[in-house]
């Protein structure tokens, strides 16, 4: 067996790896299994590649060893800071974040490659006008879809660190990254300009850079015209990508150098991922998440198009399929359409009722009455929400479920909304970390089915997943959503800072309901409250 054979076994061997990992990633009990399969299966890809052929005939006369070694340094630093220093409740915008680098990739792996295709007069495609068409169309499909991943995610990272869209005043480091992202945007644009000379390319990479920083700008996630401006980006983003396939070749006598439409597509694209993205509220944030994975895969599998790598497309469709699945998950768990999630807007509307008006008859408690009522209680059930997750307050929560279980002997169980918190599996996450064994977590559905046997409920900042309007106000913004029935048991505890509502911004009449009291406090604060009251008991 050749070389060359040699490396398509072991990219077939690393590609079922990848198809293993996504199966044991799918239970929290293999969960660890499924992310070292990943991990070596991204290793064996990685050195069978630096093992091809084509790699040693490219790396004579192109990029050495030493600057391979650099970037595994750089990557791989960068990777173990972030797994040890970023806080679990930081993950989402840390997902956003490294899905906005794999678009980053595509872009410049796009860029490379269309610049090399033209300077070598298409002799790696072998002349063959079906492939030369084939590396044209994935090229502008790697640099389209990895421009608005990038940028997408981008906002995603933004809203979700909540420096994009906000009123009140941000920290140093927050406009450190606002305005410093906007500088290098507009910086880079005029610096193409000046590289190239203007004409209507640079004009359009310089129009796209600055309507990018105005509506990054903006302090509401919601104004008009950004609509119109969707639509515009995404029709000049289509037309751009038309030029670019019509122009890349060596007989239309273009500098290989100079790209101006490539990089005109890569700005409209990337206001195309901007206005995406910005109007998306934090209620349809795991949405978000989900979907810009999808994407990052779906310009990986072009990018491996563009390369001729067979891992680097298989690996790509599976990231861009399973985040696809996962995306429509997450839209009927809100019963919502994806169009619905990217150009509508959830919200109050003219028959929500007034917040005054609801919440009248609200009746507050304490630490030692909860745990006089956790005394009483055979089965008790724990509801998490993103307050669970800003107050870090996971291992408080299982503190509080092992002493009632060893004190009193009571059932305790956990029931996980899919959309709970700011990505897919947030909560699941957190109580993973807090070792809470996967037996007690309960899907929703199998939560509802016995909810009326439950004695007491205790909500843990969790707002819309758990409020009845849903089910009850057909007039409302979040009619037919499925949530958690926790209205339907014998008492309800929900903690919770203030009356403020979810992120649906919909009052909940939960909490003035008659089985319903409400602890208003912190929510690590208020178990370590509560466990202290149930060992003084």
């Amino acid at each position: 067996m050749g070389t060359q054979g040699i490396v398509n076994l072991a990219y077939l061997v690393a590609a079922v790896l990848f198809i293993l990992d996504l199966k044991w990633m799918a239970h929290p009990r293999t969960a660890v299994r499924g992310n070292r399969a990943g991990a070596i299966g991204m290793l064996i890809a990685v050195v069978a590649t630096l093992m091809s052929p084509e790699w040693s005939s490219h790396g004579e006369d192109g990029i050495g060893w030493d600057m391979i070694i650099i970037g595994l340094g750089v990557g791989s630093a960068i990777g173990a800071v972030a797994a040890w220093k970023v806080k679990m409740t930081s993950m989402p915008e840390l997902v956003g974040l490294f899905n906005g680098f794999g678009g980053a990739s595509s872009v410049l792996v796009a860029a490379a490659a269309i610049v090399a295709a033209v300077s070598t007069d298409y002799v790696a495609f072998g002349g063959d006008d079906a492939r030369i068409l084939q590396m044209q169309v994935a090229t502008v499909a790697s640099a389209l879809i990895g421009s608005v991943t990038l940028f997408g995610s981008y906002v995603a990272f933004g809203k979700l660190a909540e420096f994009l869209a906000v009123k009140w005043k941000l920290k140093p480091w927050q406009q450190a990254i606002k305005y410093g992202f906007m500088v290098v945007t507009i910086g880079g644009a005029v610096a193409f300009m000046l590289s190239v000379g203007f004409g209507l390319y640079s004009g359009v990479v310089l129009l796209c850079a600055v309507l990018m920083s105005a509506v990054l700008l903006a302090k509401r996630d919601a104004f008009p015209g950004l609509n119109a401006l969707k639509l515009g980006s995404l029709l000049g983003s289509l037309v751009l990508a038309g030029v670019v396939v019509a122009t890349a070749r060596p007989e239309a006598g273009i500098d290989p150098t100079q790209q101006p439409a490539f990089w005109a597509l890569v700005a409209a694209a990337g206001l195309l991922g901007v206005c995406l993205t910005f109007s998306i509220g934090g209620a349809d944030m795991p949405v978000v998440i989900a979907l810009l994975n999808s994407y990052s895969g779906l310009a990986a599998s072009a990018t491996g198009f563009v390369i001729d790598n067979n891992v680097l497309i298989v690996s790509g469709a599976l990231v861009g399929a399973s985040g696809i699945i996962l995306t429509n998950i997450m839209c009927k768990a809100m019963n919502r359409s994806l169009a619905n999630v990217m150009f509508a807007r959830l919200g109050p509307t003219s028959n929500t009722p007034d917040a005054d008006e609801v919440y009248k008859n609200v009746k507050s408690t304490s630490a030692d009455e909860i745990a006089m009522m956790l005394e009483t209680s055979e089965r008790v059930m724990i509801v998490p929400g993103y307050g669970m997750a800003v107050a870090q307050a996971q291992h408080a929560v299982r503190d509080l479920a092992d002493l009632i279980t060893a004190k009193y002997g009571c059932t305790v169980e956990y029931a996980v909304h899919p959309v709970a918190g700011r990505m897919p599996g947030h909560m699941n996450v957190l109580l993973a970390e807090a070792n809470v064994p996967y037996e007690q977590l309960k899907e929703m559905d199998e939560a509802n089915s016995t909810m009326q046997q439950v004695d007491l409920v205790i909500v843990v900042g969790a707002n819309d997943v758990v409020n009845p309007v849903a089910r009850t106000d057909p007039t409302s913004a979040i009619a037919g959503m499925p949530i958690i029935d926790v209205d339907k048991a014998r008492t309800v505890v929900v903690i919770k800072r203030s009356l403020s509502p979810g992120f649906a911004g919909i009052p909940n009449p939960l909490f003035s309901m008659d089985n319903a009291l409400m602890f208003f406090h912190d929510g690590k604060a208020a178990f370590v409250e509560i466990i202290n009251a149930v060992k003084e008991t």
